[in-house]
């Protein structure tokens, strides 16, 4: 054999090697981005729950008589802005967002919640407790799909980085994706006081 023929059967050698490598690299990329895009879905599944069970308390308490009306204005304003945020799973400023617009719409429905203990006759509407049963339910739902997502994401992010898939991420412009972050503030200890007499 001639170092010509030596030669083509190391270079067909070596791009049989990296095409091997690339493909498999590329798969592995892919199927991390489905996943995390699969995990996301999850999340917005649940959060699409919590929004569907809001609505249906709201409709009990609207029919509620004399109920205060600017709470329950809050609430459908803060329902209506959560539900029109569209996330870009790659873009952390559109999770940011998103996050934001769920921090209100819980926020104003905690207020929501506050106000109807002072009306005994919602709170003993059978709609009324099977909506706190099952929205405690969906929170725990939507706390373990926002675990899931970061376990996705850190895994695709895990591929992203590591050599020598980060070669091939490059050049098929895989990027990292961000981590669903805990809302600005949830790390202080709440300031609870109990006022009985």
């Amino acid at each position: 054999m001639n170092t010509k023929t030596l030669t083509l059967i190391v270079i067909a050698a070596l791009v049989l090697i990296l095409g091997g490598c690339g493909c498999s690299s590329y798969n592995g990329l892919v199927t991390g981005d489905q996943g995390t895009k699969q995990a996301w879905s999850n999340v917005e599944t649940n959060y699409q729950r919590r929004t569907d069970l809001y609505s249906s308390v709201i409709k009990t308490i609207e029919g509620s008589a004399n109920f205060e009306k600017s709470t329950l204005k809050d609430v459908l304003a803060a329902r209506a802005s959560a539900t029109q945020v569209r996330v870009d799973i790659n873009d952390p400023a559109t999770l940011a967002k998103f996050q934001a617009a769920q921090g209100q719409l819980q926020s104003s429905f905690g207020r929501l919640m506050a106000v109807a203990e002072a009306y005994p006759d919602l709170k003993t509407t059978r709609s009324f407790q099977d909506f706190q049963t099952q929205i405690e339910g969906t929170e725990n739902r939507i706390n373990i799909a926002r675990k899931d997502y970061n376990a996705s994401v850190q895994d695709y992010n895990l591929q992203v980085k590591r050599f020598p898939n980060n070669i091939f991420a490059g050049i098929f412009h895989f990027t990292e994706k961000p981590y669903y972050e805990a809302d600005a503030g949830s790390d202080k200890v709440p300031d609870i006081q109990f006022n009985i007499k």
